[in-house]
């Protein structure tokens, strides 16, 4: 009898062991991903009052969590039912990362007309800023899910040939590892410069310790930000560019000579020009055929 526990124990240990030691390697497959959730959210969870910063936050987070609920039973029924499927999500998915890190890159070199949203945002009434802000916290959500699929099938991806319940155990603790870790972090971002205020405020004395530790935070959240946003670019280029050299095999084959970080990062970038030319094209002719009058 005692044999047997002990026994149960030794396989709860392996498989805890097994867990851990996959874990790693999925957490590593989607750090580049995780990189731009971060970045993303940070952008989109900051700019509003800062009373307002961590109900908003909190608004995203929950959507955050009710995204991976709706996603993940998917993916392992897919996993278990019709794995191809995975394979096939993984480049559709990597499609919409390149595009997106290479249209960021296209709007910064080409001068595109948008207007200045938070401009506008001055003389709108409180209600109206109220809509503004469940706008945003929907286009959050939205871009949360779909960053969501690719984590989680990046992640389910790399432990395919794992059992089912190992599958679970690794993808589930990724997910939420990208929920609380990425939105824990997007809290202490956003809410900086108002950390760096109560430092500044904590005494009247010029240049003390608290007050230089505080105007150095003002200072560097739009620098974090920013910097984000470009950490975040690279990171969809480079993971997107992953996806493409590893499941089109005649990609996977091209210039060996190359480091992979290059070859990714190239691929990424090439096929994600492609696709926003494709895009622009589709637009305008889209456009024209609906502005035609009949």
């Amino acid at each position: 009898m005692a044999s047997g526990f002990f026994a149960i124990l030794d396989d709860i240990a392996t498989l805890l062991d097994d867990v851990a030691s996959m874990s790693k390697v999925a957490a590593k497959k989607t750090a580049g991903i995780l990189g731009d959730d971060l970045a993303v959210n940070a952008e989109k969870a900051s700019g509003f009052a800062s009373s307002r910063e961590i109900p908003v936050l909190w608004a995203i987070t929950k959507g955050s969590f009710l995204n991976k609920i709706i996603i993940l039973p998917v993916a392992f029924l897919l996993s278990a039912y019709f794995p191809a499927a995975i394979t096939v999500i993984l480049v559709l998915g990597g499609l919409y990362l390149a595009f997106e890190g290479a249209e960021k890159i296209y709007e910064f070199i080409v001068p595109h007309k948008e207007g200045h949203e938070e401009e506008k945002l001055v003389n709108l009434t409180e209600e109206d800023i109220l809509t503004h802000e469940k706008k945003k916290i929907k286009s959050a959500i939205l871009t949360d899910f779909i960053l969501s699929i690719e984590i989680i099938i990046i992640a389910l991806g790399s432990v395919l040939e794992e059992p089912i319940l190992n599958q679970i155990l690794i993808v589930s603790f990724i997910a939420l590892l990208a929920t609380v870790g990425v939105y824990g972090l997007v809290a202490i971002i956003v809410r900086m410069d108002e950390i760096g205020y109560k430092l500044i405020a904590l005494n009247g004395e010029d240049k003390s310790f608290s007050d230089s530790v505080g105007r150095t935070l003002v200072r560097a959240l739009p620098i974090v930000i920013k910097s984000l946003a470009i950490i975040g670019t690279i990171a969809l280029l480079l993971v997107s560019g992953g996806i493409f050299t590893h499941y089109i095999e005649p990609l996977h084959h091209i210039a060996p000579q190359l480091p992979s970080l290059v070859k990714d990062f190239l691929a990424g970038l090439s096929i994600g020009l492609l696709v926003v030319v494709v895009v622009k094209v589709f637009q305008k002719v889209f456009g024209r055929k609906k502005s035609d009058p009949k």
